[in-house]
């Protein structure tokens, strides 16, 4: 496993480095990357930015907005949010799989004495307050594993910069945001330090995986800022996603969290069909959009087009029926 600490606090330089590691590194090892950024909103791959932003907010406090390559849910990041990043080889057994490696960051809290559990489809918990989100991008044999550490930020502006989903509220028993979450730094001994968390953390990973420090060449550099340039600085990235349709179907479902679909709709035949939310993705969901596109918007055309599709292979969990309901609704 090698280990590498982002010195910069700038969103879309550290999501460029992500994608770096990911794509381009050496894959005969592991990663971990430890990274902080300044006052930032990442959405979730498949999200409507503008659906998940209090805009006006976001632009008064001069808050960030990119787009991550994993589904999921938006999150704030400040620098009292520390961000990690596991990038290994996926099984072929394994599909997505959060326990694994959630346990290293419970574990570390265990040594200050503080029990955490795993929580929902992807939270870390502390006395029932989450205090980590976590999500996953899947392709060719690969798996990005990253997730957020709540240990000192500002819970006042993680309820003002976001719009909640106030069903996916409900589902949690909480009124708001600030309700549900919780700073890990309340928890430990009194004065212990983020840098003391980090550095237990890798320790407690090194216990188990022997763990090399990572040094970025000139050339690697140069690539990472090129990858920056061209997505997590653009709008067509971070916002282009945003639907443009004629009619919106929604709903939260159980296990896979919010699912939204914006089609173009014409003489009842499914023009086109973008999906959207906070689900988790195992396959391109392009492809499962494209297998709709012509269909009558009808339960039993639904069904027979649906019928030799496995639909958890895209929106992990998902069946056909829940599908055609939401299509339907």
């Amino acid at each position: 496993m090698r280990y590498l600490e982002s010195h910069s606090h700038d969103p879309r330089w550290n999501l460029a480095l992500e994608q770096y590691l990911f794509d381009h590194a050496d894959r005969s090892c592991g990663y971990l990357m430890l990274w902080q950024n300044e006052n930032t909103i990442v959405v979730g791959k498949y999200q409507n930015t503008v659906g998940e932003i209090n805009n006006e907010y976001v632009r008064e406090k001069n808050i960030s907005v990119v787009r991550r390559l994993s589904g999921g849910g938006a999150v704030y990041h400040d620098l009292g949010n520390l961000n990690f990043t596991f990038i290994v080889d996926a099984s072929d057994a394994e599909r997505i799989n959060f326990r694994m490696f959630c346990e290293p960051v419970m574990r570390a809290l265990a040594t200050f004495g503080v029990t955490a559990e795993l929580s929902g489809r992807n939270d870390i918990t502390v006395d029932g307050k989450k205090i980590s989100g976590n999500a996953q991008y899947l392709r060719e044999g690969r798996v990005m594993h990253h997730g957020t550490i709540l240990f000192d930020s500002d819970p006042a502006i993680i309820g003002n910069a976001l719009r909640v989903d106030r069903e996916k509220l409900a589902s949690k028993g909480v009124k708001s945001v600030v309700s549900r979450v919780t700073n890990l730094r309340a928890h430990l001994p009194e004065g212990t330090t983020l840098a003391d968390f980090k550095a237990r953390l890798v320790e407690e990973l090194g216990k188990s995986e022997p763990m090399e420090q990572m040094t970025l060449s000139e050339e690697a550099l140069a690539r990472i800022d090129q990858i920056k340039r061209e997505r997590y600085d653009t709008w067509e990235w971070n916002y282009g996603r945003s639907p443009g349709y004629t009619d919106t179907r929604r709903r939260r479902i159980e296990g896979v969290g919010t699912v939204e679909a914006a089609l173009a709709v014409k003489n009842e035949v499914i023009r086109e069909i973008r999906f959207f939310g906070d689900f988790f993705a195992e396959g391109e969901v392009s492809e499962l959009e494209q297998k709709l596109v012509g269909c009558r918007c009808e339960r039993e055309a639904l069904l027979a087009r649906l019928a030799d599709c496995d639909c958890g292979t895209y929106i992990r969990n998902l069946t056909v029926v829940e599908l055609v309901e939401l299509l339907l609704a």
